[in-house]
């Protein structure tokens, strides 16, 4: 018997012990945690993926789970989506081999599927965000966690809102907002909508921006109502209770005064809430539907000016080639008058399908630097380091933009200097084209600017300064970026991101 109640004693302590250490995060989680992202992103991935394997291997599963989303995130921010779908894999493997409930496991697999989905909607892979959202839903239902089902909720009305499926999106966090709203958890509902508003501003989603502050506006004006009558259900079941006390404990003609008295004053002082909760409802509503108008009025004045730059640009091409464009300020306005329309029609169609090819890439890059071999100053070394192989691109795209930066290459390198162009393949989905020379660094606080156009005033017969926002755009449509490389010193150095 003693023995008995020692090993069940010892269980209970073992059980403990291992509870406790699911709640401590380790040394390497709380470095994680500490480092900006924005700051040096590699690191905190780095970090992070550290902590996850530090965990599986002392078999802390779900805060081994909760490092390996949180990296995976930090992978496709810079679109690395095969190593993001790698190391969810292996948060998945872990959580099978755990000695977790079957509740626990689809909890911390739901986190993994959720992961999953939202880089399909990044990837606007419609189909594949929504096989995720269906295993989302099973996983939630079998974990039977509350909180996971209003998260699943959450992020439907994100999948619906994303694709265009707005009814649905509506549908969807309506049944959310009425469900926290039956449980009289208001803030609950406010914070919802806030992330879901602030989710679709920082992705750029107009469409779910509107439908979600349409929605906000509609759910803010019915719980305004809803609380004012709370509130006179209270004050009302608090007289009632007031009432039957006194009644039963003094039927005294004095008491009775005294409660009619009483009764007269929670009235007042109930019609003065009414009075006063009307009015900040009412100064509530027109301060809301002014920031309504406000939204749509600034949107459809940032689309009317891109359309009207472009119109201009567009009707004052013809006048220009009629025009002697030996002269340098008339072809500076035509090259400029070109640029514009250039840099508007790519904004305007990021979201569209270009064409790959399949292209050799020595051939490719020895091609483009025997088109600047007669631009080069006097002595200065044309290197290319491509290997032999081949690579799926956007011959046209990548062309314009190594190019360019081969001409300012070129222009800037000085006599004796050397120029390079070289390919490196850095995944199985992803590839750099680098361009470098030895001529004079830009300093590290225009490495920004020089991609953003009209940020200063020009004299258009020494350039028009759109030539990097042009090719930026171009790297994005290919589902890539253009970037200087701060860690090259001797010079300067253009990184072109591809994925695939």
């Amino acid at each position: 018997m003693n023995r008995r109640i020692i090993i069940l004693i010892t269980m209970l302590v073992s059980f403990s012990f291992v509870n406790a250490q699911e709640d401590q995060k380790s040394e390497l989680h709380k470095r994680a945690e500490s480092i900006n992202p924005s700051q040096d992103i590699a690191k905190a991935r780095s970090t992070y993926i550290h902590a996850f394997n530090d965990y599986a291997n002392r078999s802390l599963t779900r805060l081994g789970v909760e490092c390996a989303v949180k990296a995976t995130a930090l992978y496709y921010k810079e679109n690395y989506y095969k190593e993001a779908f790698d190391l969810l894999h292996r948060a998945d493997l872990i959580i099978l081999e755990s000695k977790k409930t079957s509740k626990e496991k689809s909890g911390l697999h739901y986190l993994c599927t959720k992961e999953r989905m939202q880089m399909y909607i990044k990837l606007r892979k419609g189909e594949s965000a929504l096989d995720q959202l269906r295993v989302m839903e099973n996983q939630a239902r079998e974990s039977g966690d509350e909180a996971l089902m209003n998260d699943l909720l959450y992020n439907k009305a994100i999948y619906y809102y994303t694709f265009g499926q707005n009814a649905q999106g509506n549908a969807v966090f309506k049944e959310m907002a009425d469900k926290l709203t039956k449980q009289k958890e208001y803030d609950k509902v406010d914070e919802v909508y806030q992330t879901l508003i602030a989710n679709g501003r920082k992705s750029n989603n107009a469409t779910l921006v509107a439908q979600s502050y349409r929605s906000y506006i509609e759910w803010k004006d019915s719980v305004s109502a809803l609380k004012t009558a709370d509130q006179i259900g209270a004050l009302k079941k608090q007289i009632a209770d007031n009432e039957a006390v006194i009644a039963d404990k003094d039927s005294s003609l004095t008491m009775r005064q005294a409660i009619i008295v009483g009764l007269i004053v929670l009235a007042g002082a109930l019609a003065a809430v009414l009075v006063v909760g009307g009015v900040v409802l009412l100064r509530y509503i027109m301060l809301t539907r002014k920031q309504k108008k406000t939204i749509r009025l600034a949107n459809d004045s940032n689309a009317l000016k891109a359309k009207f730059i472009s119109n201009i640009s567009a009707q004052l091409e013809p006048t220009f080639k009629k025009l002697d464009y030996r002269i340098p300020e008339v072809q500076a306005l035509l090259d400029f008058s070109k640029h514009i329309q250039t840099l508007s029609e790519l904004e305007n169609t990021q979201n569209t399908d270009i064409e790959l090819t399949e292209t050799a890439v020595p051939q490719f890059c020895e091609g483009l630097m025997e088109q600047i071999r007669g631009k080069v100053k006097a002595n200065v070394t044309l290197n290319v380091n491509a290997p032999k192989m081949s690579v799926q691109i956007n011959k046209d795209y990548v062309s314009h933009i190594l190019l360019h930066l081969l001409n300012n290459a070129a222009e800037y390198t000085p006599e004796g200097g050397t120029i390079w162009l070289e390919y490196k393949k850095r995944g199985a989905h992803s590839h750099q084209f680098l361009v470098s020379d030895t001529g004079v660094s830009i300093p590290a606080e225009k490495h920004e600017d020089v991609f953003k156009p009209f940020l200063e005033i020009r004299d258009l017969t020494k350039g028009d300064g759109l030539g990097l926002p042009i090719c930026k755009q171009m790297a994005l449509k290919m589902n890539g970026d253009l970037d200087i490389d701060p860690q090259f010193t001797k010079g300067t150095r253009f990184v072109l991101s591809l994925h695939a």
